[in-house]
């Protein structure tokens, strides 16, 4: 089965068929985040290092960092982001831009093995950031659409994927390294948005063999009771073979998705993780058997 490796300087982390579904906390992002994008273009990065701590806290295995700021020093940015973040936690890190410069630049500080988010199909991109992610030897997001634009059609999707995969053999690139992003469209604008995917990810996995994720709050634009959404959109994901997915761990209900998907999937030993979290304490005084047992009279 195959397994994407992930690192910091001290923690490994593995996307794999038969691992736990890795949570990539998305809240390292100033995109509609007016306070934050200004905070980031001043040079004051408190509410990232709060972001961090927090999504470490509820759950997440990694994070995504990203600094794309109109107007601003996306290279400089970043780079200050990722070597802040690793200096407060030791989760890996995916290097979210659409600037080579700015991704390069996130290479150069990084301490480990990150996700590079990320490449799509397009010729041009492909032969500015497979080299990179050759060089740095890292892992790379894989997203499914080029010059055409994003298909409708999940084989059409499917072949996009196969080219970027093909392509990075070329680099030297396994498949192995390669985290298949097949494109979430929002459910309430396609509705077929969840049928796409199911029969994109069974693909991916069965014939391809490579790892998969998605921007998982896509799927619930514009709908009421987005997280519910979410969080049942992601549990049937990960039946049908995805991941990873980068989300928001602080919302409850998503992880619960993510956590019952993992037991039923056999991920998640005995349901530890879950009973972890979830089984209410005995209270004191209280023995297995849900009480003390009265002694009995001769």
């Amino acid at each position: 089965m195959t397994e994407t490796v992930i690192s910091s300087a001290t923690k490994t982390v593995k996307i794999g068929f038969d691992q736990p579904f890795v949570i990539i906390g998305e809240r390292i992002n100033p995109t509609g985040r007016k306070i934050l994008a200004e905070e980031m273009k001043n040079g004051d990065y408190s509410r990232v290092e709060s972001d961090a701590r927090a999504q470490v806290a509820a759950g997440a295995a990694m994070l995504d960092v990203n600094a794309g700021i109109p107007l601003a020093d996306e290279p400089r940015i970043l780079a200050e982001a990722i070597q802040l973040v690793q200096s407060i936690t030791d989760v890996p890190l995916s290097i979210d831009s659409s600037i080579v410069a700015a991704l390069e630049a996130g290479l150069e500080v990084y301490q480990g093995k990150p996700l590079l988010n990320s490449v799509t199909g397009e010729d041009e991109r492909l032969e500015v950031v497979l080299p990179l992610v050759a060089k740095y030897k890292c892992a790379v997001v894989a997203i499914s659409n080029d010059e055409a634009g994003i298909s409708e059609n999940p084989d059409e999707r499917f072949d996009v994927a196969k080219k970027i995969v093909e392509r990075a053999a070329d680099h030297g690139i396994p498949y192995s390294d390669i985290v298949v992003d097949p494109l979430v469209m929002p459910v309430g604008a396609v509705n077929s948005a969840g049928k796409q995917v199911v029969h994109l990810v069974k693909r991916l996995r069965e014939e391809l063999k490579v790892n998969t994720t998605c921007g998982a709050s896509n799927f619930s634009f514009g709908i009421p009771n987005r997280k519910g959404m979410d969080a049942h959109f992601l549990s049937m994901a990960i039946g049908s073979g995805m991941t990873s997915a980068i989300t928001n761990p602080l919302h409850e209900e998503v992880m619960q998705g993510v956590m019952a998907a993992n037991v039923v999937m056999g991920h998640d030993n005995n349901c530890a993780n879950w009973l972890k979290r979830y089984r209410q304490p005995v209270p004191e005084g209280e023995g297995a058997a849900g009480g003390r047992r009265r002694r009995r009279r001769g």
